[in-house]
Order: structure tokens, then C-alpha cells, then sequence
């Protein structure tokens, strides 16, 4: 190449360079201004609604016009950003981030708001209808608060106005009522007004004539309670009953508390695997860098481009996805050091390392996206959201830490600059041989000649040892009456108040607060000094946890948190996270299958039933809540394992492939077990100590509302390493020497006709 070409080359890998951080710092700024947070990382509430007929036996109209009549109440409240999502055929999940009244947001939410005109009889004299839409107006009369009302039908208003004139003395009055139920009497809710309680209507006005223009409805009403009910008559008569059947509220100061906690902690992580890359790699760690930096920027543009909300699992997620990422990295460089320590040079070695090792990036991601899709076809509320963010991480590891890195990647090393610089990547030159001396390879990476396969029944019995520990244990609870397992409300239904104080919280005294309002906690934990987690066995009624939330407010000066699960819920709840993880293995068993065989597909399986043994039984051991964002991390480390895993398998299956003898023997897929996992070992180490990295970040300085979750991931990713390099691959192994090889048919030796000699030079 001459010197122009070469030229050309540097000067596109630093404009690149250049364009990608004045991409980054020009936009970075508006980025994060549209980045939507979560109801847990600013406060808020998330509730589940049951949809049924307003009458026994009616049929249910069309979910999306239900969805866009809450969605117009939401509006007439001016909630930003609402989130409002239609689950199956009878159910709405909203989620309202920031929200300051929840309680009137929730009345005006779920409330029928059908208005009717009625007389002394309970005759219906006219509905909703006759009001022009959007016609009802906070308005003040003799300085009281009421509300005015547009009429649009003025002759059918006078119409009925003067029938009800006409009643006679004390039947003369047009009663207001909003939601009116069959049954319901005007005569019996004035005696309970009489006797000082709040009557079912919401107006009675006396009628001396006909009335053909506007009219207010007075009750009594504060100013809010005014504006309320013209929000409610302005955003129309829902045609439905809504129950709550699971509700999650978040505090505003413990979501913000939880959002700059989590986001240091992810910081923190980021920035310890970049120095990481740096150390080890070298100049290709500089690139791994910038293209962390440039993945980072993408995730969120593409996230807030998508209308996606950044919660506390879809960050940590995020976070996650950095380590994955940076392994399709350390995938592509490993190789690159192999070849250079086969000694090749620069150009032919970053080639045949990035043509080597794209198969396993590409298998490894998209077993991954195939966890995410049906974490998101069949998950809710959280686990739809982590999906959302693992989908869009797999893309962008595909797009930049792949193709993008690999054209930086280009451009210098094309350019001729690295030819002499081997160093740069991260290898001794010491280790290289001198090819022009006739050197053959004599340095293969610092863990070789390791029986993986004799070593791993030293794993296998520990993993055994805790799965046992585990089932001695919820027997024993079980028997005892402390329940087998931990389960959190969304899987045994309840109610879970977490309780913040400024000030160290003493639980005893918690506990004590309960028991003075009448309740017996099923269970209190604390989570760090100032939280503590209060669960009661029943699903509590909104007015019972209003009660409970206005004294400790009071008492310790934080607004508690509160998450509210139903019996039906409880139950799906299961349900649905079986039928994730199953799955999700029934897909990678077809996916393997299809790119491998069969026996790598089990392999496959069976250390993910490993992985997922290992976090449940550690949970169990220790006692620790199972709630549904653990169905997450579960999924999220089947995605992770598998990834491991098949860049084990793609090697094995290379070395199966090179075997240069006609049979393969027992001996012989041991040592093409172990040769691989010699080949991969340094690489799958450095993978997970790149994941790991940030998670452990999390678990010290993240927030406490998480920490189940990342101790869960921790945890995950350490038994997925130790399956991914032990349990499937000897299972592979075991596999291959116990089956018995298919009798092939024999072949017909055909008699060939002699050709003529042929002799060089003179007849070839």
C-alpha cells in the first residue's frame, strides 16, 4: 500500500474517532433531558385494573377504546407521559410517573363518571349528553366553589326543568347524581344526609321554572373536589367497571434516592471496565472504549426514541448489557492474540480473528435476543421493560461493537501504522515466533493442559451440595410453618408498605406501629438502616392504607411506599414465570439444534436448568423474597449462560471439525473438550469479570430497592461462568461417549476402469 493510501486510512480513523465523541457531546445533553424515568425513579404509582361489564352477564366493549377513554381522564388530570398498556382480553396496566394527588388521579381513573338527571322518584330525566363536551367548568357562586355546566341541548334542559317545577312544593328538586345504581333512592340518601353522612348524589337543586340556559351544580364542594368532578363530567362516562387488583405506589423521594444511587453505582461499573479493557488490551482496548461510549449514547437514543421508561431493573440492564457487549470485544481480540501468537502478522491476524469469531457473537447474541423476545411477548410490567432493554443492547452490540469497531479496527491496522507494533495488543513479543527463522507456535496462552473434564465432578458435587442444602431447608420450613419458600406478594398476594425514615429505623418499634393500627405482620426485613419492608398476608383496601400511610408519615416524616398484589394475580404471577423459563428453553434447545446438534442443545439445556437451580436454591438457603423481578435476572442469565456457552461449543465444535483422525475416540473428546476450553478459558474470564464489574458496583453502592435483584445477578452470573466452562461442556462429553454411533449402510464398490498412466511431461 502506498504512502497515500496509508495516509487516507488514519485520516478516516480519526475523523471517525472525532465524529463519534462531537456526536456524543453535542447530543448527549438533549439525550438525557427526553429521558423518561420510571414511576420507581421519580415517584408515582403502577396499578393493574380488572375490566368488567357494568352489568352481570353484559358483554365487554373493545379494550382499546376503554384504554382511550382512561387515557382521556389522564389527560383532563395534565399527566405527562402516562404509560397505559392493554394486558390480555380483560385487563389495563397504568403506570403514572411523577404524579403528585395519586389519590384523586386514582378516583378519577377508575370512577364510571355516568351522570345522570334525575327527579324525587328516581326518574331519569336526562344523561351526560345533554351537556356540550367538555362543558363543565370550575366556577365560584356567591364566593362558593360550583360547577358550571354548558348546556347544548337548551330545549329538551327547559323541557325537563319545567316538569320538574311543576312536582309540587318539596318534590320540586333535580337531583344530580354520578354513577347511579339500581337501587339507589333520592329519599334514602337524604336521611343519611339528615343524619350528618355524605349522600350518594352529588346534587339536589329546587326547580321553580324552566330553565333554558346554563346551570351549576352545587353541593357544598371545596375547590378541589369541584375541579374534580368537572374533570370527571368533561372526560365522559366510562363503560366499564375497573377493579384494582395489584397497585405499586413510589414515594418521590425514595425514587430519586434510588435513581442518583443506581446511576453512580452504574458509573462506577462503566468506568471500571473500561480501565479494565484498557490494562488488558491495550490499544484494542481503546476502541472497546470508545465504542462503550458510543453504545451507551445509542441505547439511550434509540431507548427515548422508542418511548421506552428508564426503571431501576431496565438500568440495571443496561448495565448488564455493557458487559455483554464488551464480550464481543474480548471475543474478537482473544482471537487476534492467538493468530499474532501463531505468528502472524498484524493485517492477516486481525482478520482471521474478526472472520473467526463473528460466528460466536452472532450465535451468543441472538440466543439472547431470542430470552428478550419472549421475556417481552409473554411478561408484564417489569419484565416487558428489561425485555425492551436487552433487545435494544443486542442490536447495538451487533451494529457497533461489531461492525463499527471492526471498520475503526480496519482503517489503522490497513494503514500499515500497527505492522511493528504488535505490543499494542495486548501480546509479549517474547511469546511471538520469529516465522522468517522457521519458529513454530510454542506459547498458547497462560491456562493450558487443564483437565476440565476430570475437575468438573469437584463442581458438579458442589452445585449438587446446594441444591441439597436447599430442599433440607424449605422442607424444614415447610414442615416448621414458615412457609418453603420466601415469597414476595406477587406470587403469595398481600401487601408490602416499605417504610423510610431520615433517622435510623429500629423495627421492633415498625412492628409495634402495625400491630397499634391492627394488623400482624406476616414479615418485616430491613434494607439498609433507614428502610424498613413491612408484608401483611391480605390485600389491603385503598382507605385501609391511606390510614396506614397518614400515620407513619406523620410519625417518621417520609411518605411510604406501598405494593398491593391480588389472590389472581398472585397465581399468574407462577404461572407465567414457569411458562418463561420453559419457554425460553424449548427456544434455545430449537436454536442450538439447528446451528450445532443436538448434544450440544442439551448440553445447553441442562446447564441452564443448572444456573436457574443455583439462584433459586442460594434464595432459598438464605431466605431471600422471590418476586417477579427474579424472573427477570433468571432470564436475563439464561441469556447470558447460553452466550458463554456457545462460544465454548463453536470452538469444541472447530476442534471436532480439525480432528484429523478417521475415529474419535473417548480420550479423544476429552482432549477436545479440554483444548477448547484451554482456547476459551482466558476469554471467558475476562467476560465475566466485565459483567460482574458492574453488578458489584450495584450491590455496594446501588440502591436498596434493588439489591435483591443484583445479589440475584451476581449470583447468576457466577454459576453461568462455572456452567458454561463445566457442566455443558462435560455433559457434551458425556453425551458423545455413551451414544451409540448410527450403522451406516455399506456402499457398493464399484469397479473402476483403469485410466491411462499418466506420466508428467509427457502424457499429463
Amino acid at each position: 500500500m502506498n504512502r497515500k493510501a496509508r495516509t487516507r486510512r488514519l485520516t478516516v480513523f480519526i475523523v471517525t474517532v472525532v465524529a463519534i465523541f462531537a456526536l456524543v457531546g453535542i447530543f448527549a445533553r438533549d439525550v438525557a433531558n427526553r429521558t423518561t424515568l420510571g414511576l420507581d425513579l421519580q415517584g408515582g404509582f403502577e396499578i393493574v385494573y380488572q375490566v368488567s361489564p357494568l352489568e352481570e352477564g353484559g358483554s365487554l366493549p373493545d379494550m382499546s377504546s376503554v384504554a382511550q377513554s382512561v387515557s382521556k381522564r389522564i389527560n383532563v388530570l395534565g399527566i405527562s407521559e402516562p404509560q397505559i398498556m392493554i394486558e390480555g382480553n380483560d385487563r389495563i396496566r397504568v403506570q403514572l410517573a411523577g404524579v403528585q394527588d395519586q389519590e384523586s388521579a386514582r378516583r378519577v381513573i377508575s370512577s364510571t363518571a355516568n351522570l345522570t338527571f334525575r327527579d324525587v322518584n328516581d326518574n331519569l330525566l336526562a344523561d351526560a349528553s345533554i351537556i356540550e363536551e367538555g362543558g363543565a367548568s370550575l366556577a365560584y357562586e356567591n364566593g362558593a366553589p360550583v360547577v358550571s355546566l354548558q348546556i347544548a341541548d337548551s330545549a329538551r334542559f327547559a323541557e325537563i326543568t319545567e316538569q320538574v317545577s311543576q312536582m309540587g312544593s318539596g318534590n320540586n328538586i333535580m337531583v344530580v347524581w354520578l354513577d347511579y345504581e339500581e337501587g339507589d333512592s333520592y329519599v334514602e340518601e337524604t336521611a343519611v344526609a339528615q343524619a350528618g353522612g355524605e349522600p350518594k348524589y352529588i346534587s339536589a337543586a329546587q326547580v321553580t321554572s324552566s330553565i333554558s340556559g346554563n346551570c351549576v351544580i352545587s353541593g357544598g364542594f371545596t375547590e378541589s373536589e369541584a375541579r374534580e368532578l368537572a374533570q370527571l363530567i368533561n372526560s365522559g362516562s366510562l363503560p366499564v367497571q375497573m377493579t384494582e387488583i395489584y397497585s405499586n405506589v413510589v414515594s418521590a423521594d425514595y425514587g430519586m434516592d434510588a435513581f442518583s444511587s443506581t446511576s453512580l453505582a452504574g458509573a462506577v461499573g462503566i468506568a471500571a471496565v473500561m480501565l479494565f479493557m484498557l490494562i488488558v488490551y491495550r490499544f484494542a482496548g481503546v476502541i472497546a472504549d470508545i465504542m462503550l461510549v458510543l453504545y451507551i449514547f445509542a441505547v439511550f437514543l434509540i431507548y427515548n426514541t422508542m418511548g421506552g421508561v428508564f426503571t431501576l431493573p431496565g438500568i440495571a440492564a443496561l448495565v448488564l448489557g455493557v458487559g455483554m457487549t464488551v464480550d464481543a470485544n474480548v471475543i474478537t481480540f482473544e482471537r487476534i492474540k492467538e493468530e499474532l501468537y501463531a505468528g502472524r502478522s498484524v493485517q492477516n491476524a486481525v482478520k482471521e480473528g474478526q472472520s473467526t469469531s463473528f460466528t460466536s457473537i452472532l450465535d451468543a447474541q441472538l440466543t439472547t435476543l431470542l430470552a428478550a423476545l419472549i421475556m417481552y411477548a409473554f411478561g408484564t410490567g417489569t419484565v416487558k421493560g428489561f425485555a425492551t432493554m436487552l433487545m435494544v443492547t443486542v442490536f447495538c452490540t451487533i451494529v457497533i461493537n461489531v461492525f463499527v469497531s471492526r471498520f475503526l479496527v480496519n482503517q489503522i491496522v490497513k494503514s500499515g501504522f500497527l505492522d511493528q507494533r504488535k505490543s499494542w495488543f495486548g501480546v509479549k513479543l517474547s511469546n511471538i515466533p520469529d516465522i522468517s527463522k522457521k519458529q513454530e507456535q510454542f506459547y498458547f496462552g497462560p491456562l493450558k493442559k487443564i483437565d476440565y473434564v476430570g475437575k468438573a465432578r469437584f463442581q458438579i458435587l458442589i452445585s449438587l451440595a446446594v441444591v441439597a442444602a436447599a430442599v433440607v431447608l424449605v422442607v424444614f420450613n415447610s414442615v416448621n410453618g414458615n412457609g418453603a419458600l420466601n415469597l414476595g406478594i406477587d406470587f403469595s398476594s398481600g401487601t408490602k408498605i416499605t417504610v423510610t425514615s431520615n433517622d435510623p429505623l429500629d423495627m421492633e418499634a415498625v412492628r409495634d406501629d402495625f400491630e397499634a393500627l391492627g394488623y400482624e405482620p406476616a414479615r418485616i426485613q430491613a434494607s439498609g438502616s433507614n428502610v424498613v419492608n413491612v408484608t401483611l398476608n391480605q390485600a389491603l383496601e385503598q382507605q385501609e392504607l391511606n390510614t396506614i400511610k397518614e400515620t407513619l408519615t406523620a410519625k417518621y416524616g417520609v411518605e411510604p411506599n406501598d405494593n398491593v398484589v391480588t389472590p389472581v394475580v398472585g397465581r399468574e404471577l407462577v404461572k407465567n414465570a414457569v411458562m418463561l423459563s420453559l419457554l425460553a428453553w424449548v427456544a434455545m434447545l430449537i436454536y442450538i439444534t439447528v446451528r450445532f446438534k443436538w448434544d450440544y442443545a442439551i448440553s445447553c439445556v441442562v446447564a441452564l436448568v443448572h444456573d436457574v437451580a443455583i439462584v433459586l436454591a442460594v434464595f432459598a438457603i438464605f431466605r431471600l423474597e422471590i418476586n417477579t423481578e427474579l424472573i427477570s435476572v433468571i432470564l436475563a442469565i439464561i441469556g447470558y449462560s447460553i452466550n458463554n456457552s456457545i462460544v465454548v461449543f463453536d470452538r469444541v465444535r472447530e476442534t471436532v471439525k480439525e480432528w484429523n483422525k478417521p475415529k474419535i475416540t473417548a480420550q479423544d473428546y476429552r482432549r477436545i473438550v479440554n483444548d477448547s476450553l484451554d482456547k476459551t478459558m482466558l476469554r471467558s474470564l475476562f467476560s465475566s469479570l466485565t459483567t460482574v464489574m458492574p453488578v458489584i458496583a450495584l450491590l455496594i453502592l446501588g440502591s436498596n430497592a434493588i439489591f435483591t435483584f443484583n445479589f440475584a445477578m451476581f449470583v447468576g452470573l457466577i454459576a453461568g461462568t462455572l456452567s458454561s466452562i463445566f457442566i455443558a461442556p462435560t455433559m457434551w462429553y458425556w453425551i458423545r461417549i455413551h451414544r451409540k454411533p448410527k450403522a451406516g449402510k455399506k456402499k457398493k464398490v464399484r469397479k473402476e476402469k483403469l485410466d491411462e498412466l499418466t506420466i508428467p511431461g509427457i502424457n499429463d
